[in-house]
């Protein structure tokens, strides 16, 4: 059940100690059903995590450089196998984003270390490219802005922070957060969902573990089983890759279908720099087949792709 959304809900009404992972799902669970569930099927002790396993590659250190590449490479080659089999769940939540998008909503993407930085890179690339608002996808990483440059310490063990970084928005129920962790047991990411969960947003993870802890607090689970690293827990490699991949589909699908593209053009990229007026020059010339002058003028004109189409289409 959803807690009726107030900017009240944006704190956690209690003084809750920045310990540990199992300290949450143990004090926290109390306050939830669904956790109450989770701890049930999993502990520190006992949940087992793919992206931890060993490697099958050992002694790496006495490789030659072409064996370690061949060795990354071939692991690299598994990882869109894997994310094509996620298809359906993403899916699934990239048809209920563009229904709360349709109503003016927003994504939050949170995580730590490597997947916030991803989720970052990728809220940072919708406005340039499709030219929609910087705060319509927003990218949250544990430990603020210095985080996304080096290492925050201890920054993913607070579980109500990434509630907090969310509240500083001004979150409603129509909008959604994708909690990103390769692990799937991040406290940051965690708190985050579940504080996101029970005031109403619409809540994704995208993990690396099936069964994680993530994959069953949030409502729409995104799962990529790439397997064990090359270098053993090294998760910013075939899980970092995989969850890049994921974002990318997830963003252009729903730039797609909310209107951003015509027929394959970003025609409402900002022209911020030489290299992209002229392609949207080129834009401009290929559908209207007019020269380069000509198409110039126009962009010129009518200050973006879009609008100088609509025009020159009257």
């Amino acid at each position: 059940m959803h807690l009726p959304f107030s900017r009240r809900n944006c704190t956690w009404g209690v003084n809750v100690p920045l310990v540990s992972f199992y300290y949450f799902f143990t004090i926290e669970s109390e306050k939830n059903d669904i956790l109450q569930q989770i701890l049930k099927q999993n502990t520190l002790e006992t949940y087992r995590k793919i992206t931890e396993e060993p490697s099958k590659y050992d002694h790496l250190e006495q490789m030659d450089v072409h064996t370690i590449l061949k060795g990354i490479n071939d692991e690299d080659k598994n990882v869109a196998q894997m994310v094509e089999k996620s298809i359906p769940q993403i899916e699934r939540f990239v048809m209920a984003l563009e229904e709360r998008f349709a109503r003016g909503g927003r994504l939050f993407y949170i995580g730590a270390g490597t997947s916030g930085r991803l989720g970052i890179l990728d809220a940072s690339e919708i406005p340039p490219t499709y030219g929609m608002p910087h705060d319509r996808v927003i990218g949250l990483i544990a430990g603020g802005d210095t985080a996304i440059r080096k290492a925050v310490e201890n920054a993913e063990d607070d579980i109500s922070q990434a509630w907090k970084d969310i509240c500083a928005f001004n979150p409603t129920p129509e909008d959604a957060v994708l909690g990103i962790a390769a692990s799937g047991t991040t406290p940051y990411v965690i708190g985050g969902i579940k504080k996101a969960r029970e005031n109403g947003l619409l809540t994704a993870g995208l993990t690396n573990n099936p069964q994680s802890p993530l994959a069953q607090l949030a409502e729409m689970p995104i799962e990529v089983n790439v397997g064990p690293e090359f270098v053993t827990g090294s998760t910013r490699m075939k899980s970092g890759t995989s969850q890049k991949m994921v974002l990318n589909m997830i963003s252009t699908a729903l730039m797609i279908r909310i209107g951003r593209v015509q027929g394959n053009k970003m025609v409402n990229m900002q022209l911020n720099n030489n290299k992209l007026i002229d392609r949207g020059v080129r834009f401009l010339m290929e559908e209207l087949h007019i020269d380069y002058q000509k198409a110039y003028e126009l962009l010129l004109k009518y200050g973006s792709v879009h609008n100088a189409l609509e025009n020159a289409l009257k």
